[in-house]
């Protein structure tokens, strides 16, 4: 099922994506922040294989991600790859491109 919206997809997806058994060994705050109307920024806080994700930013996050929501909408609904959207800029990333990699395996970006 294809969301229509960033905050539909923080709020109902990625909830289910982010299981104990797969956070094992990552330790980390990340902030997406996603610009256009239906834009907002989030904060991911992974820590003791437990996740939580809020509405909000955050200081020094471990990584930053930015996309355009349109772009990021094309993301999660798997229009678009995570690798082709960071070679064509449409996906800023700053931070630790090994967790990352990481993360992209998780399906969260």
């Amino acid at each position: 099922m294809a969301v229509s919206s960033p905050k539909e997809f923080m709020e109902t997806v990625l909830p289910g994506k982010l299981l104990p058994e797969k956070l094992a060994g990552l330790d980390l705050t990340l902030q997406f922040s996603i610009t256009g109307e239906k834009g907002g920024e989030w904060v991911l806080i992974i820590k003791d294989n437990k996740a939580e994700i809020k509405a909000g930013t955050v200081e020094n996050p471990k990584i930053t991600l930015k996309m355009k929501d349109e772009d990021y909408l094309k993301l999660v609904n798997g229009e678009l790859s995570g690798q082709k959207a960071f070679m064509s800029g449409k996906l800023k990333f700053k931070g630790d491109m090994n967790t990352g990699i990481k993360l992209q395996k998780l399906g969260i970006i």
